[in-house]
């Protein structure tokens, strides 16, 4: 007779002794079987698409369904098939949908004036007034004319520049000219940062 370890014993013991429970106490599990459950994803329609967050170029799949006469995001997944991901994501791409659909999305700019302790919803126009401003009384404050030894450099320091990395190239070109035709000599870009 072959020699039986405690290990052996015991995995032997506990199997067995699950099997006399389950059945002891006489559970079916043909109701079980029967439980289908519908899939919130069922019969959407998947449209691919790349992760707007850095420049690697994760392709995602978004799922999408028809209801009330209006187009419901569902769910967005990596792609299993893109040779890039492989249908994983980072957490920033996992989170993809909330930059779509959540309800704490701010749909419209919000301005605090200084000293105030509450931020008030403004128009775009009032938005980008303020934002030229800035940039204009920025860049006359900080603007470097001739640098030491006297050589024209005309250089903006007081103002920097991060790009997205979901730029196409026509956009970055288009950002980095603006910037450059600021004088501005920081820029950045968010795939690096």
């Amino acid at each position: 007779m072959e020699d039986t370890t405690r290990r052996d014993f015991l995995g032997l013991s506990a199997a067995g002794t699950g099997a006399l429970g389950v059945s002891a106490l006489g559970f079916d599990v043909a109701p079980a079987k029967a439980v289908k459950q519908d899939l919130r994803i069922e019969g959407a329609t998947v449209s691919h698409s790349v992760c707007p967050y850095c420049a690697v170029g994760c392709s995602l799949l978004a799922y999408t369904k028809k209801k009330h006469g209006r187009t419901e995001l569902l769910q967005i997944e990596g792609d299993p098939d893109s040779p890039v991901n492989e249908g994983t994501l980072c957490p920033k791409g996992a989170t993809s949908l909330q930059l779509a659909i959540s309800r704490r999305r701010v749909p419209s700019p919000l301005y605090r004036a200084p000293g105030a302790t509450d931020w008030k919803r403004v128009s775009w126009e009032f938005t980008l007034t303020k934002l030229a401003r800035n940039i204009k009384a920025s860049r006359d404050r900080t603007l470097v004319t001739k640098d030491a030894d006297g050589n024209t450099v005309n250089r903006c320091e007081g103002i920097a520049f991060a790009g997205g990395a979901a730029f196409s190239s026509e956009e970055g070109y288009l950002a980095t000219k603006l910037m450059r035709g600021l004088g501005l000599v920081h820029l950045e870009q968010q795939a690096r940062v």
